[in-house]
């Protein structure tokens, strides 16, 4: 086996990044490296001759490490989860790794301990679950927004309809209570995705010693629920107009339904991209709205499809999430895209305002095509006109053919057989 030189095994130990310490049995520092020199800020001087304690938080995390030691087989252990304390009083969370010393008799005479800064590690991992989280909880707790809204939508226009003006009051005041506790739960979910974007993990306390997630939202980014906006329309620009809701969520597709027949639309609805298609390849739709994340196929793909059988009918997605998760809307508006609404739950006036700037769009270029086929004709009209009446200059070449022919035959006589001539 080969033996290192001690100078050698010193140096190697002082002049690690970990933190290496090591104490007797009385739990007196007797090591402290470089590394523990530079985490922890304490110079040698002012750490060896310490009790352990004072690089814990407490005499009872130090205990806790020695229990486990102890208990550990060959007095062992690796990458155990504890903090220490700097000078400055900061918790560093560390995994540590050491053993606990014996003399030649088997008896305990110290132990040695070599730590791991492991924050950055840890934040790390924190991130990770924080993204996963604020994917999951963007579409598993959007969805059910976009419905609570959808049926607030329906509930104030029938509120409005019914009540005096004093009971409206009251009535208009539940409402928007409840739309500012959408609010509050949209910042919530937006804060999740602003902190794993940002790559900041914060944290606070929430009982002694144990922590938890920042999710209070910001006075920024506090944004109340949805107004209203939802006053019977006397124009009802969406009267008549057929609408496809795409979306997997059940509750989403009825609940947006019922709103777009508030506005007296014809809504067709499909919970799979495949029937949506039998749909448009059976009925006359105007437009479809469609949601981002489904079975059987992306938003993307669905909009392709939709694209290379009916490549002028308009085509809207919507997302619960907070950001073009797979670049799934931005692929799509290379491609032509109508429009693209983002965070549910969508506000219903915000989608009544795309709705009917899509059906002016397509109504302004149908009536440009009617102008481009009716100027055409004309321009067809005048020709044939101009030609009908234009006096000819020159026989018309058949003519002078016939002409010809006719002189022909007249100057020059025909040919006779040679047996008539005999004859």
């Amino acid at each position: 086996m080969l033996t290192l030189d001690q100078n050698y095994l010193q140096r190697l130990i002082e002049s690690s990044p970990d933190i290496v310490i090591a104490v007797n049995r009385d739990g007196t520092i007797i090591y402290y490296n470089d590394g523990a020199r530079r985490n922890l800020r304490y110079s040698a001087a002012e750490i060896i001759g310490q009790k352990i304690d004072r690089i814990y938080p407490s005499i009872d995390e130090a205990r806790r490490v020695m229990k486990a030691m102890r208990a550990a087989e060959g007095g062992r252990i690796a990458n155990f989860d504890t903090v220490l304390r700097d000078k400055d009083n900061q918790q560093i969370v560390c995994a540590i790794s050491g053993s606990i010393i014996y003399d030649e008799k088997g008896e305990e005479i110290g132990s040695i301990g070599f730590a791991r800064d492991i924050r950055r590690l840890r934040q790390r991992e924190q991130l990770a679950t924080c993204g996963e989280i604020a994917v999951s909880l963007a579409h598993e707790i959007n969805n059910p927004l976009e419905t609570i809204t959808n049926n607030i939508d329906l509930l104030a226009r029938c509120v409005e309809s019914r009540l005096t003006d004093a009971e409206l009051v009251v009535e208009t005041e539940r409402l928007d209570s409840i739309r500012a506790g959408i609010g509050r739960v949209q910042a919530i979910v937006r804060r999740l995705d602003e902190m794993t974007r940002k790559g900041v993990y914060e944290t606070r306390d929430y009982l002694q010693g144990k922590k938890m997630a920042d999710l209070a939202p910001r006075e920024t980014d506090a944004h109340p629920g949805h107004s209203n906006g939802t006053s019977v329309h006397d124009d009802w620009a969406l009267s008549g107009m057929s609408v496809l809701v795409l979306d997997d969520d059940v509750s989403v597709v009825s609940s947006l339904a019922d709103v777009l027949r508030a506005e007296r639309c014809v809504v067709h609805t499909a919970t799979r991209p495949s029937a949506a298609l039998g749909v448009l390849r059976n009925m006359k739709v105007d437009a479809v709205i469609s949601d981002v994340v489904m079975p059987e196929m992306d938003g993307y793909e669905f909009y392709m499809a939709v694209k290379e059988e009916l490549p002028n009918l308009p085509v809207i997605l919507m997302t619960a999430y907070y950001y073009d998760k797979d670049h799934i809307i931005k692929r799509s508006r290379l491609r032509g895209l109508e429009a693209a609404l983002f965070k549910k739950p969508v506000n219903p006036a915000k989608l009544r305002a795309v709705l009917v700037q899509s059906r002016q769009k397509a109504q302004a270029a149908k009536v440009a095509a009617c102008a481009a086929k009716e100027a055409v004709a004309a321009a067809c009209a005048a020709s044939e006109a101009a030609a009908s009446t234009k006096t000819p200059d020159a026989t018309h070449p058949s003519e002078a053919g016939a002409s010809a022919v006719v002189t022909g035959a007249t100057v020059t006589p025909p040919l006779r057989s040679t047996s008539s001539s005999r004859g």
